[in-house]
């Protein structure tokens, strides 16, 4: 089949690979001019369980503390905010609310089981690519409070009744398992994962690229997707779907789309009559040089607390955190920036070179308001969905490219991925 893949981040980069893989004549529609240069360029690395990410999913790391607006609310509003963006916050806001209750939604467990095949399929990728984007492997959710673990059993008692190795651990033995955390801060206890992996996503990204294009597909940068045309009946091979490039007065035909665009799926897909409540969620990272290993994490810690990760790739330690809603334009929030210098000299003081060499990014993930992505068939024929990662793109992106490349071929994909469909949100 000939396939556009609209977007070139971490997951249309992995859906190239899986269908080039499969035989597929592919073409990869990137408007930037290179791969994982938005959500995928500086993210915080990491990978799994896929629920104890900082905003993996409403809810994951305990209710959502504060109120909804406010200078104490866990999700900023920065200038540009719409009133799109305040009805999304609602919704994200009731999403935590059923999230914090046991059992767990259908979708929110979808994701840990689709993390941990994706985990998998990462492995498989690089074990047939011989390479390594800078993965280092264990992690630790750190817990200031009793408080804190308590919020967190039902999503340790989903991960238990998934098999995820896990060990809830005194204050002592996560200094054993990280020594360079800083003796003084105040740690109740935390969650050790020896499974929990980091990485470098832009880098794999790059390598997916570079291996997609070595089995055929076709990248073309700079190449803004202004409209996505309805399927019509072909002469000769089916189904076709266009895809108009902006400055281009027809759309160029294909059998099928995959739609890996990021914040911009909402506004390709409303004209065809499908309305997803995906917003543009910005977080930051600060990336420095490893000044200390000693000092430094050795793997990855995540505070539940204030929902920042931190974790060790190369020989840069990556701090990742913020949510603000927002026009992308925005400056960037200092409060929040310092906040995360702050988590960072509190558990790791002297690990990282912060004189020099730092850098600053605040990037855009495209989220729907119950944490999971959107996967698998549009409902239109042709086109297939694979978007609203939020903070799982890195995480979920070879197990998301696998199902959809499955699909695609008609197959049965080897995880469920029934609760991820679109039509979920017509009880929202």
């Amino acid at each position: 089949m000939r396939i556009a893949i609209v977007g070139a981040g971490i997951a249309g980069a992995a859906t190239a690979y899986e269908l080039a893989r499969d035989g597929h004549e592919v073409t990869v529609l990137e408007q930037r001019s290179a791969a994982a240069e938005e959500a995928s360029f500086a993210n915080g690395g990491l990978l799994a369980p896929g629920l104890l990410r900082p905003w993996a999913a409403p809810g994951a790391l305990g209710p959502a503390p504060g109120p909804l607006l406010g200078p104490r609310a866990l999700v900023r509003i920065a200038s540009g905010a719409t009133r799109a963006d305040l009805a999304w916050l609602w919704r994200w806001r009731r999403a935590t609310g059923q999230a914090a209750k046991a059992p767990l939604p259908p979708a929110l467990a979808a994701l840990e089981t689709l993390a941990r095949y994706s985990q998998a399929r990462l492995h498989q990728t690089l074990d047939t690519l011989q390479m390594d984007p800078e993965t280092c492997q264990g992690g630790l959710v750190l817990l200031r409070t009793e408080a804190e673990h308590a919020a967190l059993a039902p999503v340790l008692q989903l991960l238990r009744d998934a098999g995820v190795a896990l060990h809830e651990v005194d204050a002592d033995a996560a200094r054993r398992i990280e020594p360079g955390l800083s003796p003084h801060a105040p740690l109740a206890g935390a969650v050790h994962l020896p499974g929990a992996e980091a990485g470098n996503c832009r880098l794999f990204a790059l390598m997916l690229r570079q291996a997609a294009q070595e089995l055929g597909a076709r990248f073309q940068f700079g190449a803004a997707v202004q409209r996505l045309h309805a399927a019509t009946a072909g002469a000769h091979t089916g189904v076709h779907t266009g895809v108009q490039l902006a400055g281009e007065s027809a759309a160029q035909p294909f059998d099928a789309v995959v739609l890996c665009a990021g914040a911009a799926s909402a506004a390709l897909l409303r004209p065809l009559g499908l309305r997803l409540p995906l917003a543009a969620l910005h977080g930051y990272t600060v990336s420095a040089p490893l000044r200390e290993a000693l000092h430094a994490p050795q793997a990855s810690v995540v505070d539940a607390r204030h929902r920042i990760s931190i974790a060790r790739l190369g020989q840069r330690i990556r701090v990742g955190g913020g949510a603000e809603l927002g026009g992308s334009a925005t400056a960037h929030h200092q409060p929040t920036l310092e906040r995360l210098y702050q988590v960072l000299t509190d558990w790791f003081p002297g690990g990282a070179q912060l004189s020099g060499g730092v850098q600053v990014w605040r990037g855009t993930r495209a989220m729907l308001p119950d944490g999971p992505p959107v996967l698998g068939a549009s409902g239109l024929p042709g086109l297939w969905l694979n978007l609203g990662h939020g903070d799982n793109g890195w995480a979920l992106a070879s197990g998301c490219a696998r199902v959809l490349a499955d699909l695609v071929a008609r197959r049965t994909p080897e995880v469920a991925h029934e609760a991820l469909g679109p039509d979920r949100f017509s009880r929202f």
